[in-house]
């Protein structure tokens, strides 16, 4: 398990994070739409997005799968993805990787 939580799948398995301290590497999905799509349009897409997915059977499906469904805002995903990309930026800073 690579969050910081163990799975409730799973929550007899530790997570990475408990051998390595601060070690967390979540996986997800977004849906993103093209660059200039009015803000109203975005608000309106978010809102019924979120509505599918806190539907018990979308719930349900996506559970089967192994996954936690979660939902967010725009501006929610905004700021994750600029701390993502900082902390991977970090990481690959202190590895010392080199481009060849």
């Amino acid at each position: 398990m690579t969050s910081t939580a163990r799975s409730p799948f799973a929550p007899e398995l530790p997570t990475v994070g408990e051998t390595v301290p601060g070690y967390e590497f979540i996986g997800w999905y977004s849906l993103f739409a093209p660059a200039k799509t009015p803000p109203g349009v975005i608000n309106k897409l978010n809102a019924e997005i979120v509505k599918s997915l806190n539907t018990p059977e979308f719930r349900e499906r996506f559970t089967a799968l192994g996954a936690e469904p979660a939902t967010s805002t725009p501006q929610a995903l905004a700021a994750y993805l600029r701390e993502q990309t900082e902390k991977m930026r970090k990481a690959v800073k202190d590895s010392g990787a080199r481009p060849d």
